[in-house]
């Protein structure tokens, strides 16, 4: 589950988003229009240090746009082609922020639930010394393992490259087509979740929607 702070922010999300967003080869939109966003889901890090939230937004009225974030206590070795900010939390104090498809900490959670056939983290809101159940804004589904294997990623990517709407990641011996762009991609009806690959659903969209996907190389 992911414990959440009833915390204000400088800069907010969706500011940081409105900033960073319209600069990146991927985006698509009017980047002088309002940004909102539709949704948004986390992952949990086994080791409770990184937080790991997908933001599901868009640009006035361009397609919705997945921006996977993670949140830190300090500098990632290594990982500043993909730094995007500093955010000031007013209960965990300064975070340094990460498009997460170079930090291996959302590499590992989302090919972990894809694997896995996991869901979405359980959101707990810390408030008062209580702790309250929030429902998620997205749901998404892993397909699971093709071949049955968890593969495991160690250390950031060593290529990251931008293709028609997509993100495409090396790690290891692991590559990963990461959607930017997001546009239905499954027969209207469809429930399940093919093998390799997360895919989600949110208020609006409740045909599945694939997010992620493990490919080959040829596909690459």
């Amino acid at each position: 589950m992911a414990i959440l702070h009833s915390a204000a922010l400088r800069p907010t999300k969706l500011e940081l988003v409105t900033d960073w967003v319209p600069r990146q080869a991927w985006f698509a939109g009017d980047p002088s229009a309002t940004f909102t966003q539709v949704g948004a889901f986390r992952f949990d890090d086994p080791d409770g240090e990184v937080g790991v939230e997908t933001l599901l937004v868009r640009a006035g009225d361009g397609p919705v746009l997945q921006v996977p974030l993670t949140y830190r206590a300090a500098p990632l070795e290594g990982g500043e082609p993909w730094f995007v900010t500093t955010m000031e939390h007013s209960v965990l104090g300064e975070r340094w922020v990460y498009d997460g498809v170079g930090d291996p900490v959302y590499l590992a959670t989302v090919v972990a639930t894809i694997c896995n056939a996991g869901e979405q983290a359980e959101l707990l809101v810390e408030s008062g010394g209580e702790r309250v159940r929030r429902e998620p804004t997205a749901l998404v589904r892993g397909g699971g393992a093709r071949d049955g294997r968890v593969p495991q990623v160690a250390g950031v990517p060593s290529q990251v490259r931008d293709d028609d709407g997509r993100t495409l990641v090396t790690v290891g011996e692991l590559n990963l087509s990461i959607a930017r762009q997001l546009f239905p991609t499954s027969p209207a009806g469809a429930t399940s979740t093919p093998a390799g690959s997360l895919t989600g659903t949110w208020a609006g969209q409740d045909d599945p929607v694939e997010l992620v996907r493990i490919v080959t190389l040829a596909e690459m």
